[in-house]
């Protein structure tokens, strides 16, 4: 028997607050990645708390599977502003991600006090890192790059994104994906039913008005000011917009941005990664750890914030710029056909980034490999939560260091 939604709470600010309750519940327990929290989304909302049917529920998935952003972040977000408006959407955000962003401010700083140097189980956790990261490009390729042509797409985007290394390369390959798949890839995508979320047109207008002034104005206002701060916001914000394909895809778009301008380096980059899979909540919040670890701006509690708002924002003006149009836009076989080849080359992006910064920056020896090859079976045949398989690699490498 299918779950009848509950009417909508007479009481705006009782709603907001049942929506914060919800989502802090859900940031603190789900593990898993972003599969498993759909699975957890769900669960609390369709079947425990009836807010929204089974095939809303479904039609909000293919939505935010179609945005550039972190999917279960924006579900989440979407039921939020279904229940309470676009407070609740807010206080949908700040329940899922807070428990995890806290954990990782929490981890730069205590990095910041003790060091890198020498830490057995730190490069135990960058070992168990490529292992994560191999899961994903391996689901993912499952999933996005099951025939020959986007295949080769795949393999296209990864041998151009190792030989040229740079961020507009980046966005050049998501275009050409989408230019490829709607050429070649026709008949591609899914449809499903109506979806009985709404927001005013006008609102809606205004936030994807204000998404393109900011995405094309703060490259400006970065070029015009020597304030990191602006840098940050600028550089979090432009990659926020452009991670297709789920949250491992932020690890190499976030490495050009952070490390290559000397912001923070390899292996801080790779423990707070690391770090990332052991914490619930979404993948994004790995910003959060960025802004409070790096030398750029403010750092610490600040510059967490302000990593992690740039970082989200381009998904929330998004989400509610999309909504009122998605039912229309969404029955367009050639949209369907674009984003699939957008998803193939994404796979390619993510296939690189295993192996530059990932690998590269934590295999060298055949330990190392054992580590990392574990944690790939751990996820692959066991199952094993993400979590599970990086405290288990951060205890083998401070075991090996002993050893030697």
């Amino acid at each position: 028997m299918r779950a009848k939604p509950s009417p909508r709470p007479a009481s705006r600010p009782r709603a907001v607050l049942e929506v914060l309750a919800a989502s802090l519940k859900l940031g603190l327990t789900s593990f898993g990645g972003p599969v498993a929290h759909l699975g957890y989304l769900r669960n609390e909302y369709v079947v425990r708390r009836a807010w929204l049917r089974e095939e809303a529920f479904a039609d909000l998935v293919a939505l935010c599977q179609f945005l550039p952003g972190p999917a279960s972040s924006q579900v989440n977000m979407s039921i939020g502003m279904s229940h309470a408006g676009i407070p609740g959407g807010l206080a949908a955000w700040l329940g899922f991600t807070l428990p995890s962003a806290a954990a990782l401010t929490a981890f730069a700083f205590l990095l910041g006090v003790g060091g890198v140097a020498g830490s057995g189980w730190l490069h135990g956790i960058m070992c168990a890192a490529v292992g994560v990261v191999a899961q994903a490009v391996s689901a993912m390729a499952q999933k996005y790059s099951r025939d020959a042509a986007r295949a080769a797409f795949t393999a296209a985007a990864a041998m151009a994104s190792l030989l040229l290394p740079s961020g507009l390369i980046q966005i050049a390959l998501i275009i050409a994906g989408a230019v490829a798949g709607r050429l070649l890839l026709s008949g591609q995508g899914n449809r499903a039913g109506t979806m009985p979320l709404s927001i005013p047109r006008r609102v809606s207008f205004v936030s994807l008005g204000l998404f393109v002034v900011l995405l094309a104005g703060l490259p400006a206002l970065r070029a015009l000011t020597d304030l990191p701060v602006i840098a940050i916001v600028e550089s979090f914000f432009r990659t926020g917009s452009l991670v297709f394909g789920g949250g491992h895809v932020v690890l190499p778009l976030l490495h050009r941005e952070v490390v290559l301008p000397g912001w923070i380096d390899d292996a801080r980059f790779m423990a707070g990664y690391g770090a990332a899979q052991a914490v619930p909540g979404p993948l994004f919040t790995f910003a959060a750890y960025l802004g409070a670890a790096m030398t750029a701006g403010p750092g610490g509690a600040l510059g967490a914030a302000i990593a992690l708002a740039a970082i989200y924002l381009p998904s929330f003006l998004l989400l509610i710029g999309v909504l009122p149009f998605w039912n229309a836009l969404r029955e367009r076989p050639g949209f369907q056909s674009a984003l699939a080849g957008i998803n193939a080359v994404v796979v390619g992006l993510l296939a690189a980034a295993l192996y530059q910064p990932v690998w590269t920056s934590a295999v060298f020896t055949v330990p190392d490999f054992c580590i990392a090859l574990g944690a790939f079976v751990l996820l692959t045949r066991l199952k094993a939560q993400p979590w599970m398989v990086v405290a288990l690699g951060a205890a083998a490498g401070e075991m090996i260091r002993l050893a030697r």
